[in-house]
């Protein structure tokens, strides 16, 4: 564990503390009947001007934002792109495809098995795209796991509208991925149906991501007879990646797991700083002294 500054240089400003007790305060005028009355002020002595200090100087290290943290570096591969397009379309409401659960829709099943993916991607940068008559990116490509998969649960079924549009998903995808910088790229198209809508066939987008070198990994939910099968095989296949089959959510899950297995996510070869903002206690503490001194000046008019 490791303790900084994020803006060290303000802490200068506590150089400035001996005004405190050297400068001059502005004239006031006080009127006593007996010159003995009056003491003489020793500022050393005071607890006001210390108290001042105090506070000025924890004021100044809150502002210098302190970090407590960890340094950690590793030497592995860069993670790669990765995007997951999940069809939205109206089918993916029916009921049944979880075992457990025979209410619960495919769509719900999908979005907790692929809220575990996310996370289980360790560094990889991930993004979100949804399908159903048109496609859309819901999550550009991030590290910030949390908050795609925050994104995520805020989809559902005929977000993008009823229909299926494959070739659009795919191309919407390879979009997303060019604002990405890994070597590797990869999409997980997720559908249960036919392609049947959206401006480009599955043809163009498997075309072009070709062209990319961009994997994509095919995955169709529910009953075989439901889906393209074959449409679905031949995209993985021209793009050097696999195809697989889930008719229920255990089955899914199992598909999952293979993807990791082919697709394993390292860590960014590079180093990183997990760390801790402290000006939280900082301004606690100040808090606090500052309501002493309130304290003490109503104590003294009274």
């Amino acid at each position: 564990m490791n303790f900084t500054f994020e803006t060290p240089y303000i802490l200068l400003l506590i150089s400035l503390t001996p005004c405190f007790f050297l400068c001059k305060r502005y004239n006031r005028v006080f009127y006593f009947p007996k010159i003995e009355w009056i003491s003489k002020e020793r500022p050393l002595l005071s607890f006001e001007p210390w108290l001042k200090v105090l506070l000025f100087s924890l004021m100044v290290i809150a502002l210098a934002k302190p970090i407590k943290y960890n340094n950690s570096s590793n030497f592995n591969k860069k993670g790669r792109d990765l995007i997951l397009a999940l069809d939205a379309s109206g089918s993916m409401a029916q009921s049944g495809f979880d075992g457990k659960d025979r209410f619960r829709t495919k769509y719900d099943a999908l979005l907790k098995l692929s809220e575990s993916f996310i996370k289980s991607r360790n560094d990889d940068n991930m993004g979100l795209v949804i399908f159903g008559t048109f496609a859309y990116t819901a999550s550009p490509l991030t590290y910030d796991l949390e908050a795609l998969n925050y994104l995520l649960q805020l989809t559902d079924v005929s977000i993008a509208g009823e229909s299926t549009a494959i070739g659009d998903a795919i191309m919407q995808s390879i979009d997303t991925l060019k604002f990405g910088e890994a070597k590797e790229r990869v999409i997980v198209l997720i559908s249960d149906g036919y392609h049947n809508a959206g401006r480009y066939s599955p043809q163009q987008a498997v075309k072009k991501a070709k062209e990319l070198n961009i994997k994509i990994y095919t995955i169709g939910v529910g009953k075989k007879s439901d889906y393209d099968v074959a449409m679905l095989e031949k995209i993985a296949k021209e793009t050097g990646a696999k195809s697989f089959s889930a008719k229920s959510k255990e089955e899914l899950k199992m598909v999952y797991r293979e993807i990791e297995k082919l697709e394993p996510s390292p860590i960014r070869s590079e180093n990183y700083l997990n760390k801790k903002l402290l000006t939280t206690p900082i301004l606690s503490l100040i808090s606090l002294l500052l309501a002493i001194w309130l304290l003490i000046h109503r104590g003294e008019r009274r």
